[in-house]
């Protein structure tokens, strides 16, 4: 069965997935094509193109187009028409929002059962799901509406710190280790005009201060308490018998939170989907049809499901840009020199990663061993505050010697504090409170990034990169070669390994 997911939540996040009996074939957000972050009140035209396009598959060959129930029914139709679907003949399947994010997450852990926690804005009046799933069964042990809502609570912090809603919960938790959550006085009930009433004008400008740093880690800390309190009363029993957690929605990518769980007692697996913020809804709607129509649904083991160029099209874009560029035998050990001279490379191969995260084939990459990579790489190429954190990438083999755990972390969506003998090694990689929010890379998963970091550990006795998303501040990752190459050209970014090519800057 060919089952279509589209969804773009309250005009933003529009994205599109397909599913063919079971398995994920292709993902993707639409602004990696219109270039516009988040797609603010755009119809996922372009990734259902791109969906429809790599499968070889025609518009009327999709048996189910699943899309969200609430405020979507222009969204479908716009889509479907540019799309040169016949709307009376498609069969719709229209899944809750929260139950989208739900199952992008379950149903794609391989886990046969789970705890469930879903904790988002306030989404067709849910803010917080507690429940349990098995097999293809969801349940529902509490809701929480508004206006006890967590997400819309954390969401007015960030705010208040001068960060966007969208992206700003990332910002505002990278800012809550630098503070203290003790010298605020801060209840999750708090709307963004008391926060102004308490503390004054909000924060503005890029650097650190009080009181924003104590806000920020106040904020944080309010959001793992109430998430502790309300997984003990609700999922206990449930956590009890299997120890696995399934987590869900925008706040799914807080990993510092994540972190918190991790550390409970009775949760000892737990799964993110990794486009767990309003994208991912697409896939979750896609995957809810299948299980409603009794289709086996395959385990996400990676995320590179957006578009691919071949080598041909990437050195036909890179003659037009005029760049000076090479083909050396073999491109990873050639990153890999750069990278152990301390240079700071980019790194383009291969189909580009779904969800917000960089996980090695659309990704800037520096030495975390050298001081001072991640202020240059914030400077001069992401042009965003100094404080930000990098992330490392690991081979699997040194994961637990780094990281002190066995527990997976392929999407960089879990934290865990950096064992004593690497903090001093990789000071780069590591935050301000002794974590790191890793990638681990496996070989089967990621051949040719993993033969990257391999050889840099060959030449350093370093198996760690740092890697952070292929873009500037304020833009989506780039997609196409033609946007590598713009984003090589307008910042300081010396080294681009573009497929097998390398492209450099003269001096």
């Amino acid at each position: 069965m060919k089952i279509l997911g589209l969804a773009a939540p309250f005009g933003n996040n529009a994205s599109a997935a397909l599913l063919i009996d079971g398995k994920i074939v292709t993902a993707a957000e639409e602004d990696r094509f219109t270039r516009e972050k988040h797609a603010p009140g755009q119809c996922p035209a372009n990734a259902v193109r791109f969906c429809l396009e790599t499968a070889g598959i025609k518009p009327s060959e999709v048996d189910i187009v699943a899309c969200l129930s609430q405020g979507q029914k222009t969204l479908v139709n716009n889509t479907l028409s540019e799309c040169n679907f016949s709307i009376e003949k498609t069969k719709i399947e229209r899944v809750e929002h929260p139950i989208a994010h739900i199952a992008s997450s379950f149903y794609f852990s391989g886990f046969k059962e789970a705890a469930i926690l879903l904790l988002d804005g306030c989404e067709e009046n849910i803010s917080i799901f507690l429940g349990s799933a098995r097999g293809k069964e969801i349940n529902r042990i509490k809701k929480i509406t508004a206006p006890d809502s967590l997400g819309d609570f954390y969401a007015a912090a960030t705010g208040y710190l001068g960060f966007k809603r969208e992206d700003g919960g990332y910002e505002a938790m990278g800012m809550a280790p630098y503070g203290d959550p003790k010298k605020i006085n801060f209840d999750h009930t708090d709307s963004y005009e008391k926060l102004l009433a308490k503390f004054g004008p909000k924060r503005t400008g890029d650097k650190l201060s009080e009181p924003y740093i104590h806000i920020a880690a106040a904020a944080q800390a309010k959001l793992e308490e109430i998430t502790l309190r309300l997984i003990d009363s609700c999922l206990l029993d449930e956590l009890k018998r299997h120890g696995t957690l399934c987590f869900a929605g925008s706040y799914a990518l807080n990993i510092s939170l994540n972190r918190k769980l991790l550390e409970h007692p009775y949760i000892k697996n737990i799964w993110v989907q990794p486009a767990a913020n309003d994208a991912g809804a697409s896939l979750g709607a896609a995957a809810y049809a299948a299980a409603k129509f009794n289709e086996n649904i395959e385990p996400m083991e990676h995320v590179y499901l957006g578009p691919g160029f071949s080598d041909k099209e990437i050195e036909k874009a890179i003659k037009v840009s005029g760049f000076t560029f090479e083909k050396p035998p073999d491109i990873c050990q050639r990153a890999a020199e750069l990278l152990a001279q301390g240079k700071i490379v980019g790194w383009f191969q291969g189909r580009m990663e779904w969800g917000p995260r960089a996980l090695g084939n659309r990704s800037i990459l520096g030495n975390p061993s050298v001081k001072g990579t991640n202020d240059k790489i914030n400077a001069i190429i992401k042009f965003r505050e100094k404080w930000r954190p990098f992330c490392p990438s690991i081979l699997e083999e040194y994961a637990q010697d780094i990281l002190g755990s066995k527990h997976p972390s392929p999407f960089m969506t879990l934290s865990f504090n950096v064992t004593p003998q690497w903090k001093n090694r990789i000071p780069e990689a590591v935050h301000v409170d002794g974590t790191a929010r890793p990638q681990v890379v496996s070989k089967n998963i990621n051949p040719k990034f993993y033969s990257l970091i391999k050889d840099f550990h060959k030449k350093t006795g370093i198996p760690v990169v740092i890697n952070t998303s292929l873009n500037r501040r304020g833009e989506p990752m780039v997609c196409a070669p033609k946007d590598a190459l713009t984003l090589f050209k307008e910042t300081g970014l010396e080294n681009l390994a573009i497929g097998d090519f390398l492209v450099t800057k003269n001096n």
